[in-house]
């Protein structure tokens, strides 16, 4: 996957979660609406992790796509 689909694919995922926090607005999310919220904001971290990864790689004059995604585990774990 290269950066520009990386990008494209965290813009998906933060207009998905928009709208479906938009979606319940003043009703508050059902079970299933937060387990998704909860699975978008995983795979935001993921995504975002990918990216970063392949910018270092190439920054350090490595081959980017040698980065490999992360599994959810180790990208929640990392302190903001």
């Amino acid at each position: 996957m290269t950066d520009e689909e990386l990008v494209a694919r965290i813009n998906e995922l933060v207009d998905e979660e928009h709208k479906l926090e938009r979606s319940r607005t003043g009703e508050g999310l059902s079970d299933d609406d937060a387990r998704r919220l909860r699975e978008l904001e995983v795979s935001l971290d993921q995504t975002w992790d990918l990216l970063r990864q392949r910018r270092a790689r190439r920054d350090a004059g490595l081959d980017p796509d040698g980065a490999q995604p992360r599994d959810p585990g180790t990208v929640e774990g990392y302190r903001q």
